[in-house]
């Protein structure tokens, strides 16, 4: 499909779902996000996780250019991993016939995608909720095309929207996800609105969804010096997605090193968030815009170093 023909692709799709936000048809009619059935149920329509499992996050290889997925799909299955977080962060990778054409792709690297990184939750301007809400939808059906069940999103910037928009969002797409049987996991990132405990309680306490919670983000979570022991032990069974990342220092903000080179404790975090009864992905995300020099020998290590995890 030419450039021209696919942009036309997108912007159809999207008018069909902003229509669908206004309809309903895209929802069902179970129980609202909040109600106490759906705190007490497990994820609706989600066919549960066996156990444990490591993946590797796209833009490990990829970094934050936006290759279409040539190079990670080359890359990671040379590394030993099978499961993979695919980050789609820009336009052309959210398009229907791309999530066709990836299917594809993913077959014939023999990964298997477990889930889709979007870019953040949240809106700001008056027509901010209905566009949100459009990409959202657009995710959770990438997640059925490609057969995974998790989508994942960080918040935007603080000083651009807040906890307010991302409730907004969720309670409009989740009963969608309970249909759908996929996740949303909102992922904690230093200076957004999505940053510390309190924030995520917030969330999570006004949508009661099983089908919502948290992706711990430990490398994040120290950058602004938060306890990793002290969100386990806070939110527990709502922590549904788990990344693997290190920072460099401890409240200083952010700065992705390879893992062991920062101050992450990562035996008392995995050994901690196991005894909380985690079961899903232990995701390893190294989140560096450019890879540097040693990513291939840094990925290697790090799938020796957690595969003890795996169950």
């Amino acid at each position: 499909m030419s450039t021209f023909a696919s942009v036309f692709d997108r912007r159809d799709a999207l008018r069909r779902i902003a229509c669908s936000v206004a309809t309903g048809a895209f929802f069902s009619t179970g129980p609202l996000a909040g109600s106490a059935e759906a705190a007490a149920a497990t994820p609706r329509g989600f066919p549960g996780f066996n156990g444990v499992e490591l993946a590797i996050a796209t833009i490990c290889v990829d970094g934050f250019e936006n290759q279409r997925h040539a190079t990670s799909l080359r890359e990671i299955p040379k590394l030993g991993f099978k499961n993979v977080e695919i980050n789609v962060w820009y336009p052309d990778l959210v398009a229907p016939s791309y999530f066709d054409s990836l299917k594809a792709r993913c077959v014939e690297a023999a990964v298997r995608p477990i889930s889709l990184q979007g870019s953040s939750i949240g809106f700001a301007g008056q027509d901010g909720l209905v566009k949100d809400v459009a990409h959202k939808m657009l995710l959770i059906e990438g997640c059925r095309t490609l057969g995974c069940h998790i989508v994942k999103c960080t918040g935007m910037r603080r000083n651009s929207s807040s906890v307010d928009e991302v409730i907004a969002t969720l309670r409009e797409i989740t009963p969608m996800l309970e249909e759908r049987g996929v996740l949303f996991v909102l992922e904690n990132h230093a200076g957004n609105v999505l940053e510390r405990p309190d924030d995520f309680a917030r969330i999570l306490d006004a949508i009661v969804s099983p089908n919502v919670g948290l992706c711990l983000d430990p490398g994040h979570f120290v950058g602004v010096d938060v306890a990793l022991a002290d969100v386990i032990d806070r939110f527990g069974g709502r922590i549904l997605h788990a990344d693997l990342k290190d920072c460099r220092e401890r409240g200083k903000g952010h700065d992705t090193v390879a893992f062991g080179a920062g101050v992450v404790d990562f035996d008392d975090y995995l050994q901690r968030l196991m005894e909380s009864g985690f079961r899903g992905y232990l995701v390893v995300e190294q989140a560096w815009k450019t890879p540097p020099a040693s990513w291939r020998r840094d990925l290697q290590d790090a799938r020796g170093r957690f595969a003890k995890w795996e169950s």
